[in-house]
Formats: C-alpha cells, structure tokens, sequence
C-alpha cells in the first residue's frame, strides 16, 4: 500500500479506537451503575427490614409494659364507674364536689393539667347535661373534621336502662400543638355525664382495647 493511503487511513482508525474505547467505558460505567444501585436497594431493604424489626420488637415491648392492667373504680354515689388501662401508666385525679371523676392518666409522670398534654386518657363525669356535652361537637361534626356514632361499652350492652351514648373520632381538642386527633366517647351515667377520651390517634388503640372494653358502671 502506498505511504499516502496509509497516512489517510490513520484518522478513521484512531477514531474507530476511540470509539471502541468509549463504548468499553460505557459498558463498564453502566455497569458499576446498576451493581451500585443494585448495593443501594439492598442496604435500603435491609434497613428497612431492620428498622421494621425494631419497631415491631419496641411495638411488642410496649403492649407486655401496659399488662396487668390496673383498674380505676368510681364511688358508688356516682354509678360506680370502672375501667382498666395500663399498669405503665400513673393517674391524677382532680375530682371535686362539682366534678366527681377528673382524671388524667400518662404513662410514668402526668403531666401538669396546664401544660396543654395531649393525655391517652382523659376521664370526666360532669354534672353537663347529656344533650349539651353532645352538642360542643355539632360544628365539628358539620364541617366533617368530627365523626360521630352511636356508642355503647361492649360490657354495657344489654344492661337495663342503659342509654346509648355518641362517640366522636377526629379532631376532638386543640393544644398548643394544634389540633388533636383522637377519640371521645360521651354517655349518660345517672344524672351525670361520663366523659372518656384519647387526646391522641396514637392512644386510640388502648382506649379501644383497654380503657372501653373494659368499661362499667350502674345506670
């Protein structure tokens, strides 16, 4: 071949070289993308298996805390209202000659009554009209930021002259954090009005499984 036509080949070769080059390195950068992504899934699995294992060991650990359950007995003056709710947690109770049952209860320390807590149970038997302590939600139940239904305790159903109560489930409070999502049971106890509630959606479940199921009193 002569010189020249050697000379004019070497452009189209180089060119073919680097072109290898650069689909080599294309195929290997490719390639340390998806094991990298490959890496990355099955760390973020794996933490979220983790993270999933500990929340259900902390989740588990919590529910054998709660049991035995304590148990709350009112006076018999007042219908003899009872309940139990969980041993990790204290009670304060503010009863007084106008309200006979006040209490807060707040796993190890309540806080102060001030201080604005959501409490996971909230307990009050008012000398409120029945029909009056309803209605504060009216608005709320309006505009659907409340639900109400019919209610009546699972041990209480049955029972001569027991009326049936309303339960509220939705933003039931507001703090100085906002509003509180929880759940509120209100029922008729004699000529008093029981108040039961859960100042927190977290603390629904308790009431439900626990502080409700639980629940008795004389009509």
């Amino acid at each position: 071949m002569p010189p020249q036509q050697k000379s004019s080949n070497l452009p189209l070769i180089i060119v073919s070289l680097l072109f290898v080059l650069a689909l080599v390195f294309g195929l290997w950068a490719y390639g340390q993308m998806q094991s990298y992504k490959t890496t990355a899934s099955k760390n973020t699995a794996a933490a979220a298996a983790s993270n999933k294992k500990a929340a259900d060991a902390q989740a588990k650990y919590d529910t054998l805390a709660k049991a035995p359950y304590k148990t709350y007995q009112g006076s018999p003056t007042f219908g003899t209202v009872s309940f139990s709710y969980p041993k990790s947690w204290s009670a304060y109770d503010g009863s007084s000659t106008d309200e006979p049952l006040n209490a807060y209860f707040y796993p190890d320390i309540v806080p102060s009554t001030d201080s604005n807590t959501a409490y996971p149970l909230r307990v009050e038997l008012l000398g409120t009209d029945y029909a009056e302590a309803v209605q504060q939600f009216s608005s709320q139940v309006t505009d659907g930021s409340v639900k109400a239904s019919a209610y009546i305790p699972p041990k209480m159903k049955g029972v001569t002259n027991v009326q049936p109560g309303t339960r509220f489930d939705g933003a039931i409070g507001q703090s100085d954090n906002g509003t509180q999502q929880g759940a509120m049971v209100i029922i008729k106890v004699r000529d008093k009005t029981l108040q039961i509630s859960a100042q927190s959606a977290a603390a629904v479940k308790d009431l439900d499984d626990i502080v409700l199921a639980s629940l008795t009193f004389v009509p």
